[in-house]
């Protein structure tokens, strides 16, 4: 895996290592990888549960009580469930967004898949998904797994991030680099 200088990023790679090896030998790393998928799409619809997940005002014990209880309700049991009552405890729950992002890029390796981090300015269609999926598979000459989200600032295009290429496609990106040439013209 690449080094980052991310002390986040350092503890979320070493978590998300460690729960793909238990998911490995329990042949669950699809199941893991749904739960977690659940719990971020939990975390995105919710500033409720950010706050909790990235305030230090509240002790471990409140923060891993809350989160079983999420994870309950949520149907998240056995390894990732357990998985993110430990990180609760462990007051590490500032980096589950990294952890689930590392956990997906190891998965996809394992499964010799690159991963790719696609924004685009409104929701993508399946045709399109699936398009940009062969797009990407002829660049990076592999499957790639894309993990889509929306940003409506962007105003048109996509801007693709896999590994460390950056492909940026968007209006916004196009509209600045021409302000800045009509800066320097006039």
């Amino acid at each position: 895996m690449a080094q980052s200088s991310s002390p986040i990023s350092g503890v979320a790679e070493r978590y998300a290592g460690s729960l793909f090896e238990l998911a490995s030998q329990a042949n669950s790393v699809a199941k893991v990888e749904a739960d977690l998928t659940s719990f971020e799409a939990m975390l995105a619809g919710s500033a409720d549960l950010t706050r909790l997940i990235n305030s230090p005002v509240f002790s471990s014990e409140d923060q891993a009580k809350a989160i079983g209880a999420i994870a309950d309700k949520a149907g998240i049991t056995g390894l990732t469930g357990n998985f993110l009552r430990v990180v609760a405890k462990n007051r590490r729950l500032f980096a589950v967004p990294g952890m689930i992002k590392a956990f997906r890029q190891i998965a996809a390796e394992h499964r010799g898949e690159a991963a790719a981090d696609v924004t685009s300015a409104h929701e993508l269609t399946a045709a399109q998904q699936t398009e940009l999926k062969a797009a990407l598979k002829g660049v990076a000459g592999k499957d790639v797994t894309i993990s889509v989200t929306v940003d409506p600032s962007l105003l048109g295009g996509l801007v693709v991030k896999m590994g460390s290429r950056q492909i940026d496609t968007s209006l916004k990106t196009k509209l600045n680099s021409l302000k800045l040439a009509l800066k320097e013209v006039g």
